[in-house]
């Protein structure tokens, strides 16, 4: 049987909370979203690397999938979303992108959303390459050839070279301390652990009901249950819910004997910390290396340093090294190179102190387009909103505030209880308490404008939706907002 990389349909894993790049990734806006390379973010790279591939599926959040969904339409592609009730790690997630195809033996390629692979040649290559051994029954794991003692990834020990070009796996290995990362680079035989797999949709189904069969038949029974959305399908909650929580490594590749390593000798990162994207960084003669708003930043007898700027604020570094400076408009964070990977212990303790840097950002995105709160004080709050053009807010009341609207580019379609009427940049309106209203731009760029609220409560959660473009309820932690 001849088989193109036509017939192989990626499963692209879109979880993760990302904590490692804070404050510039956050727990509703994790790395793979956010715009790191050449103003891209990972997972808009990630379609873009399988461009030549067909029929893409991505597994991702309920909370997310509108970013999911702008990252596909940013790479021209229409997608289908599996939206996991709750993230329950990688091994229940690549069971229900296999069964969401039935059970032949199609071939899978399964791909985090947040890795970066320069080369989609290179990429390809190695794809076609492994085929024949993923055809013949094999689960092909990528691993990457290292180039240093990194102590930041999971390694794979090789054993036999196969007829087919791959490795017999003689082991997974957890992340190594210092000396035992040495020995593996000097030994030759270690790679990285990549997390990308190629297998027949009907191996990895059998090798999880010999492992994980009670796991297995929770997504089979989440599956049969899943309610199509147009491009959107939901498994059952219910039934997910009692799939149990585990990596595919524990799950399968450490138990499995037809597991294979194809070794890749290109560049790849998982852009796990700061130190990492500043290492895929240009850097200047000093060993300075800038990301974000590069026209901001003005470094001063500076070394070895990188920063990343807001489009609105300067920073300027005199007389420092060996720094990582990383400034958003509510959270900046400064610190030495080598106590930058500690920043998820930051985040721990931001999440304790229910802090809300620690999960959103100022500017929120949303499937219209995205507000960016200006200012909060005890009883008012000024947003600045953007709406996408054709698009429209949810038509909702309010029982604790009220609101003002200023248009300050483009024209807004306003409904306020009973009128319907046209905004036009410098013209306003008041949308007393209690009014049913809705905004929506039926122009051809984007509505920008200033909502002033007022009242005695102004939480995300005073809102009463009585109607949704986009099928979000009150359950979803991020569709209280407009």
């Amino acid at each position: 049987m001849v088989v193109s990389i036509d017939n192989i349909s990626p499963i692209v894993l879109c979880g993760g909370s990302g904590t490692r790049l804070w404050p510039l990734s956050r727990r509703d806006y994790p790395k793979q979203f956010v715009p790191l390379i050449n103003g891209k973010s990972l997972l808009q790279l990630t379609f873009d690397r399988l461009r030549s591939f067909s029929d893409i599926i991505a597994i991702g959040s309920e909370a997310q999938r509108f970013l999911v969904e702008e990252a596909a339409l940013s790479a021209s592609f229409d997608i289908l979303q599996i939206l996991e009730p709750e993230g329950r790690d990688t091994a229940p997630a690549m069971a229900l992108g296999a069964l969401a195809g039935g059970e032949d033996s199609d071939l899978l390629l399964f791909c985090p959303a947040d890795h970066y692979i320069p080369d989609t040649n290179a990429f390809v290559g190695m794809v076609e390459q492994a085929v024949p051994a993923a055809m013949d029954g094999k689960i092909v794991t990528f691993g990457v050839m290292p180039h240093s003692p990194s102590t930041a990834y999971g390694y794979i020990e090789m054993g036999e070279k196969l007829d087919n070009g791959c490795y017999q796996s003689h082991g997974f290995l957890e992340k190594p301390v210092f000396e035992r990362a040495t020995a593996f680079l000097a030994s030759g035989r270690h790679v990285w652990n990549a997390g990308i797999f190629l297998v027949r949709r009907d191996v990895l189904i059998k090798e999880l009901a010999t492992f994980e069969p009670e796991m297995l038949e929770a997504c089979r029974r989440a599956m049969s249950k899943s309610v199509p959305d147009g491009l959107f399908r939901r498994p059952d909650a219910a039934e997910f819910a009692s799939a149990t929580a585990k990596s595919i490594d524990y799950a399968v590749m450490e138990k499995a004997d037809n597991v294979v390593i194809f070794p890749f000798a290109g560049s790849w990162s998982d852009v796990g910390s700061w130190n990492a994207l500043s290492d895929m960084s240009l850097s200047d003669s000093s060993g300075n290396s800038l990301g974000g708003a590069t026209e901001n930043i003005k470094t001063i007898e500076t070394e070895n340093t990188f920063v990343h700027a807001d489009p609105n604020r300067l920073i300027v570094t005199m007389g420092v090294r060996d720094l990582i400076v990383v400034d958003t408009p509510d959270a900046l964070l400064i610190s030495s190179r080598d106590k930058v990977e500690d920043v998820k212990k930051v985040v721990a303790e931001l999440v304790a102190e229910d802090r809300s840097q620690a999960v959103a950002h100022r500017k929120v995105a949303r499937p219209w387009g995205a507000y960016d709160s200006i200012e909060i004080g005890e009883r008012h709050q000024v947003k600045r909103i953007t709406v996408k053009p054709g698009a429209k807010l949810s038509l909702q009341h309010h029982h604790h505030r009220a609101e003002h609207w200023i248009v300050v580019k483009g024209t807004a379609l306003v409904t306020c209880d009973e009128r319907k009427f046209l905004l036009r940049e410098n013209e306003s309106t008041y949308i007393p308490l209690g009014a049913v209203h809705r905004m929506e731009n039926p122009g051809k760029i984007p509505l920008e404008m200033i909502e002033v609220q007022s009242g005695t409560y102004l939480g995300e959660d005073d809102i009463v939706r009585l109607d949704d473009d986009y099928g979000r309820n009150f359950s979803e932690t991020e569709g209280r907002t407009e």
